[in-house]
């Protein structure tokens, strides 16, 4: 990596609430400055890992996470670093509304010199959103908003009268039509992932085609962004074989925990549990979370792979469930209706799915191996007829705080690990 700063325009998208179509612009500019011939980076502010699927897709390239708090600055930053000296153009979409949380999208914005573009749905107003706008702009001083994009508008003269309405220093960068065709499907998680979308290709182009409407050309001014060092990953993974689980039930996987591994020099072996495959001849392996509850008829009937798991542990090797995986490890799931359907018995207990929040919130664990930070977000209630080799703390002094559970080499938990935030202790977790 250079030791010089490198210079490259960006723009975090962000709004007054979640809702307002934050990833909506942000996939729209990616895909039209992308078929305009510009090298675009997004990132996502925060844990999320659904809208990064959908905003991949929209530029071509891989999107990491950005949060101040489970990465850490120096990782943080190491990767606007790269990115801006990879891309023409890079976008940050902010998590939540611009000043919400303990680190909030603004605080990201201001850390690094980030412009903000504003987002407002504009579709149950007029010249007030001249004033929602200079209220963003002028609520925090040092933070800086380049300019603002209008959601949902009715017309081409309804998207005249929102730009008409922003004072002389914000800029109209462009808008989005109200129209049922370009939505992003969303379900209890949020968006359904872009590759569950036959048609999400078709929609982008779309959001694209809209955007070139009432787009401005214009960019901010390069953003200087200086390097920085991320924690050493440790190699003493090489020649371990590690099988991990892929598909529409098991799809939350960071690119960045996968980096790890094969920067650790890991083999990854990816399988489809839905698909009926057979669990690789492996070292470790590690079913990540996703959606199992969606479907369980068929997780169910997997026998074989169950079978593979129950040999994998006993004979004492490493396995990661998180989230879904630990809901799949259990003896039971069951939907939100209450039908039950068994899971692979590797971890004592069952849950059902329910129609509220059971868990939110950033975590920290100290295990053995050492601390590793992360997040959870679940709406399945589980009963697990095991003591915690260790609870998790959310930093932010939340209710939320998920159990680790241990046998043998086998971990499970609700949290989802963020690997870079301590690559020693991840690759711990699947060293033979």
């Amino acid at each position: 990596m250079s030791g010089q700063s490198v210079s490259c325009p960006a723009l975090l998208v962000s709004a007054p609430a979640s809702g307002q179509g934050k990833t909506s612009v942000t996939a729209a500019l990616a895909r039209w400055h992308t078929r305009n011939g510009k090298r675009v980076r997004v990132f996502k502010t925060g844990p999320d890992f659904l809208d990064p699927m959908v905003l991949e897709r929209a530029s071509g390239a891989p999107v990491y996470q950005l949060d101040l708090w489970m990465n850490g600055e120096d990782d943080v930053r190491a990767r606007l670093h790269e990115a801006a000296g990879a891309a023409d153009l890079i976008l940050i979409e902010g998590v939540m509304g611009l000043f919400d949380g303990g680190l909030s999208s603004a605080d990201l914005a201001q850390r690094f010199d980030v412009p903000v573009l504003a987002v407002i749905d504009g579709s149950a107003m007029a010249q007030t959103f001249g004033a929602l706008a200079l209220g963003l702009a002028r609520y925090r001083e040092g933070l800086r908003v380049h300019g603002v994009a209008a959601n949902r508008v009715g017309s081409a003269y309804h998207a005249q009268l929102l730009a008409g309405s922003l004072p002389g220093d914000l800029h109209w960068l462009g808008a989005l039509p109200r129209d049922a065709a370009m939505a992003l499907p969303e379900r209890h998680l949020g968006l359904v992932a872009a590759a569950e979308l036959g048609d999400i290709d078709a929609r982008l182009d779309a959001l694209a085609d809209a955007w070139a409407t009432h787009a401005s050309a214009e960019l901010p001014s390069p953003v200087s962004f200086p390097p920085a060092v991320r924690a050493p990953v440790p190699t003493t993974l090489h020649g371990v074989r590690i099988a991990v689980a892929r598909d529409a039930a098991f799809c939350f996987l960071y690119p960045a925990n996968l980096d790890v591994l094969r920067e650790a020099g890991a083999e990854l072996r990816f399988f489809s549990p839905l698909a009926g495959e057979a669990l690789p001849a492996c070292d470790a392996a590690w079913l990540p979370g996703g959606y199992p509850e969606l479907h369980l008829l068929a997780l169910s009937q997997q026998n074989a792979l169950r079978r593979d798991l129950h040999a994998h542990v006993d004979a004492g090797r490493p396995l990661l469930a998180e989230c879904g995986g630990m809901l799949y490890a259990l003896d039971a799931l069951a939907s939100v209706d209450g039908s039950a359907f068994p899971m692979a018995g590797l971890l004592q207990g069952s849950a059902q799915m329910q129609s509220r929040l059971s868990g939110l919130g950033m975590q920290s664990v100290a295990l053995p191996e050492g601390e590793l930070r992360g997040h959870t977000f679940h709406y399945a209630l589980a009963q697990v007829d095991e003591t915690p080799l260790v609870m998790a703390s959310n930093p932010d002094g939340g209710p939320s705080r998920e159990g680790v559970y241990r046998r043998q080499r086998f971990t499970a938990s609700f949290m989802h690990l963020y690997f870079p935030s301590n690559p020693e202790a991840a690759v711990a977790l699947f060293q033979p």
